[in-house]
């Protein structure tokens, strides 16, 4: 926590010393996170670059440029936030995914409406999430993440329910980025028109890095909380092996835990 507090809290007390530890550390292995990894860097981080990919999507080099940077993020955040993960070719992969994806549509928008060309960007995040998240997380869905019992104790590894982690979080980052990508276009296509942005024409990228943020900042906490971020899933969605071992070992389980990431 930075700034000043409330005179009503004390970051003393149990609940506000778990509050901050839980916000810098992985709840799976314990390590300090770095902070443009952590979920409190997700607005002012994302607002920036989801910005300037929405104002300078015109031409092939910002395009893979800014693309570059969106995923170079997303990598730093899986990896932060990892259960376990294989980098380098997921990295390569959603780059070149989310490059492939914005140029193949600019090129099909140049005869359209130019609104319909502000809409490049999200189309290729979209498609990158689709493909970063999963390959990035490659590993877990072929031995499993941990799963635990009511109280914390570590009763296995699943790929079921690596399986279902891995589709949460996708959907939650798409649906995150989605205001932030759909409503400024309308409103920047419109404030384009107007003769203040014809006159300050350098004023585009504030004003919709602006916009971006202020989407985010109420997306982001609703749709983390699409998905509670220790999900669980019933034992008998679990691979049967893992679950004949937890009916002998927990005869009474009958739900399983786990760490979704981000």
């Amino acid at each position: 926590m930075s700034g000043e507090l409330p005179p009503n809290i004390d970051i003393r007390e149990p609940r506000w010393i778990k509050a901050i530890y839980d916000s810098a550390f992985h709840p799976d292995t314990g390590e300090k996170m770095i902070l443009i990894g952590r979920m409190s860097a997700q607005v002012p981080m994302n607002m920036t670059i989801t910005g300037c990919m929405m104002t300078f999507y015109r031409t092939a080099p910002a395009v893979v440029f800014w693309q570059w940077v969106n995923q170079s993020f997303n990598a730093v955040v899986n990896c932060t936030n990892r259960n376990d993960l294989e980098l380098g070719t997921a990295y390569v992969s959603a780059t070149t995914g989310a490059v492939a994806t914005a140029l193949g549509l600019n090129a099909l928008t140049k005869h359209v409406s130019p609104l319909i060309g502000r809409f490049v960007p999200f189309a290729a995040v979209g498609a990158a999430n689709c493909v970063n998240i999963p390959l990035m997380r490659q590993r877990e869905l072929r031995v499993g993440i941990p799963v635990t019992d009511d109280n914390g104790n570590r009763v296995g590894e699943s790929a079921n329910a690596a399986q279902q982690a891995i589709a949460q979080v996708v959907v939650s980052r798409i649906v995150m980025a989605a205001p932030g990508m759909a409503i400024p276009p309308f409103l920047m296509n419109t404030l384009e028109k107007k003769a203040f942005l014809k006159r300050f024409p350098w004023m585009s990228a504030p004003i919709q890095v602006g916009l971006v943020g202020f989407c985010l900042v109420f997306a982001t906490p609703l749709c983390c909380a699409l998905f509670p971020q220790k999900s669980s899933m019933s034992v008998t969605s679990l691979e049967a092996e893992l679950q004949a071992e937890t009916q002998e070992a927990h005869p009474e389980l009958r739900r399983g835990y786990f760490n979704k990431g981000l």
